[in-house]
């Protein structure tokens, strides 16, 4: 399916008929496109890249589709590989200890992302005994993706 080109998020490189590819809901998917363009925030004078995710209804491109800032993408990335390194390795080895939530602060920007076990949630130890399954059930599909991933940040340098 094309993703719209008359909207206000401009797109320069698109990823069309990603419902083919989307993870477990590959083929059966709303999201049918991913893009890499203009953000429709874009104030005169002032240009943004963005990514965006499209969905489409079945009927018409939906509300929910998201755009998002590119460091807000590299810091999803980062969240998820951190995350799943922690839960799927080193809780794994030593245990979680709800006393001490923080799981990493990773520098950025001369300050810190920091990542933490979300203590205020009142069912925390079944969540991230839920999360870790998931973890766990999807690790080839997400595997095969943080290679490639890997693979594409080596090859550009870094």
């Amino acid at each position: 399916m094309k993703i719209p080109t008359n909207l206000k998020h401009k797109p320069c490189i698109c990823v069309e008929d990603y419902a083919k590819v989307d993870g477990k809901q590959a083929y059966a998917s709303d999201t049918q496109g991913l893009s890499l363009g203009l953000a429709q925030w874009n104030d005169r004078g002032r240009v943004d890249a963005s990514c965006k995710v499209w969905r489409y209804s079945g009927e018409r491109w939906s509300r929910q589709s998201e755009e998002l800032p590119l460091h807000r993408v590299l810091d999803l990335a980062i969240l998820l590989v951190r995350s799943r390194r922690f839960l799927c390795d080193e809780a794994y080895r030593k245990g979680i200890d709800l006393g001490k939530p923080q799981i990493d602060r990773i520098g950025l920007q001369g300050d810190a992302m920091t990542l933490s076990i979300c203590v205020d949630n009142e069912q925390i130890t079944d969540d991230l005994d839920l999360l870790i399954d998931a973890f766990g059930r999807d690790d080839e599909l997400l595997s095969e993706r943080m290679h490639v991933l890997k693979r594409e940040l080596e090859e550009a340098g870094f």
